[in-house]
């Protein structure tokens, strides 16, 4: 299994204003201990909200030499699996090794999915067909592919991502469970315990080894946390981004996302290492910027201490 690497969020802090300023943050990120960024993905998510996966993958990769980039979740089945392919062999070229594709079927937003042509009802489906193809199209070799939602005949991109992308798999359902299994490199898990976790994984593990699959595993946890050393501060602040995102009283998510010192919030992570994570995204919101990176940095070391 993988090493642990941990993320911080590729967000607004990273992706706009001047560009000196933006590599000084994530220049900091990276000194204190950050292995890779994370970027989310939305076409038009509650009222317009979105970024696009890709684009600010390319965009992150090209300001830090060595720094990985995990995409996820992108809504793959919003995208033509031949473009997604294209993208991902281009993205490859100038960060080699360096691009991790999380994939996720969406639906907090059934809007978002409606005005990109995908019925929500049989979006986990169409994600299934075209990860499938997109399995096929990564290896640079001709195919061609026929399903309900798509179809093409003798595709070819190259060059083939080398190495290979790995592809992470998020989703709570019995189906993601399954999804992982056959198509995975690795389960991406928000909002669970930790047995959950080790229960999940293990499933998804035994599910693999049925289909005659053993990749290299790099189950993963995707998690919020309030950092700051006042404690009401930090929770206030944490409830008020992800009210902001998900349109849903805090209390919904409260139970799975740590608040206050770097030393308890690392308390929270540590038994998800314990159960096999090896990816962590964490996504730390902090009234202050620079006190945030700098918490956070202690959250790094703990856990690696601990590793």
């Amino acid at each position: 299994m993988s090493a642990l690497s941990i993320g911080a969020i590729g967000g607004p802090m990273l992706l706009k204003g001047a560009l000196p300023l933006r590599k000084n943050r994530l220049d900091a990120l990276f000194k204190a201990g950050i292995d890779h960024l994370f970027i989310a993905d939305h076409v038009s998510f509650h009222n317009g909200l979105g970024m696009d996966g890709m684009v600010n993958a390319a965009t992150l990769a090209a300001m830090h030499p060595t720094m990985k980039v995990v995409i996820g979740v992108y809504l793959l089945a919003l995208r033509h699996p031949v473009t997604v392919a294209r993208q991902l062999s281009t993205l490859s070229l100038s960060a080699p090794g360096r691009i991790i594709l999380g994939v996720g079927v969406g639906g907090e937003d059934r809007h978002e999915m409606e005005v990109c042509g995908v019925n929500p009802a049989t979006r986990g489906v169409h994600t299934n067909h075209c990860l499938a193809a997109l399995s096929d199209l990564m290896s640079g070799q001709s195919s061609s592919y026929d399903c309900q939602f798509f179809s093409y005949d003798a595709a070819i991109i190259k060059p083939p991502p080398l190495p290979s992308v790995p592809i992470l798999i998020g989703g709570r359902s019995t189906a993601a469970i399954r999804r992982v299994a056959r198509y995975g490199d690795g389960w991406l898990a928000v909002w669970c315990s930790p047995q959950r976790f080790m229960d999940a994984t293990d499933q998804v593990m035994r599910g693999a080894a049925a289909l005659g699959r053993n990749p290299d595993w790099q189950h993963g946890l995707q998690v919020w946390v309030g950092l700051g050393k006042d404690v009401d501060r930090a929770r206030a602040c944490l409830a008020g981004e992800m009210e902001a995102m998900y349109r849903t009283p805090f209390a919904a998510f409260e139970k799975y996302s740590p608040f206050g010192s770097a030393e308890a919030v690392a308390e929270f992570l540590l038994p998800y290492m314990e159960k096999g994570a090896r990816v962590l995204n964490i996504k730390a919101c902090s009234v202050d910027e620079d006190e945030g990176i700098e918490l956070l940095g202690e959250v790094c070391r703990y856990l690696k201490s601990a590793h």
